[in-house]
Order: C-alpha cells, then structure tokens, then sequence
C-alpha cells in the first residue's frame, strides 16, 4: 500500500468519526422530558417514533419503594419522598419508568443520572408491583453526572 493511499484511507475513517451519522454506530437518540408530551397526555411524534428503540434520557432518580427493586421512576425534577408512601405526595405528570435488569444502586436524589435503554409506550401494568406505566425504559442503564 502506497502511503497516499494509507493516508486516503486514515481520512476516510477519521471523517466516520468526525460525523456519527456516517458509522457504523448512529448516535444514541436522546430524549427529553418536556418532548414527550406535545398538549395534555397526547404524546408527541418525536415519543411515537422512537417507540421500540434505544434512546437515552436525563432526569432524577425518584426514591424507591424499596430497596431491592429493579426499577425507579425517572422524573424532571428531584423529589425527595417516595410518593408510594406519603399520602400527601403527587407523582409529577411528566415521569418515565425505568425497568433494570438487575436491583438498582440508589442515588441521592439531588443527583443528575443519564439513563439508556428501549422506549416502550403504552399502558403497562407490572404484574409484580401492580405498578402502572405509560413510559418506560427496559433494560435500563444508567450513570449519575
């Protein structure tokens, strides 16, 4: 191999790099709290299209139930109680289930977490929990900031 065509070659792969939408891996969708909703509870198209794939979204880990769960709900904002066990308490509007595959590490509340993992869409009730979902990530991964 001639070094021009060495070097034709390193370019080509630096531009992959340089510009996610041309490798082999596509960047990780990322979606945001206040895109899920476009009025009310109708979801937008931007939710509606990634429906079944991976997507990545940013929130607060609201504290479990318990905890040896494998799933936390996700919310906008920080809340500092377990809405499931403060009469007083509201759930927010805006807020995404998030089902791990193993018991979840709780992080303080305060604590911005990235999470990953398939969108799913639509009524869902956990035949464990009883608990009922709109939107959820499964096989969930996530990392504080």
């Amino acid at each position: 191999m001639q070094r021009r065509d060495l070097l034709k070659l390193l370019s080509f792969g630096t531009g992959a790099l340089m510009f996610p939408g041309t490798s082999a891996n596509a960047a990780v969708p990322v979606l945001k709290f206040r895109e899920l909703y476009v009025r009310g509870d109708e979801l937008s198209d931007l939710t509606k299209s990634l429906d079944g794939k991976i997507v990545q979204m940013t929130g607060y880990m609201a504290p479990p139930l318990k905890p040896e769960v494998r799933f936390f709900v996700l919310t906008k904002l920080p809340m500092s109680v377990c809405p499931f066990c403060e009469s007083e308490a509201q759930w927010p509007d805006d807020l995404v289930v998030a089902y791990c595959d193993d018991p979840i590490d709780v992080v303080r509340y305060t604590d911005l977490i990235d999470v990953e993992g398939k969108l799913e869409l639509g009524f869902w009730k956990d035949p464990e929990t009883q608990f009922v979902s709109l939107i959820r990530i499964t096989g969930a991964t996530y990392v504080k900031r």
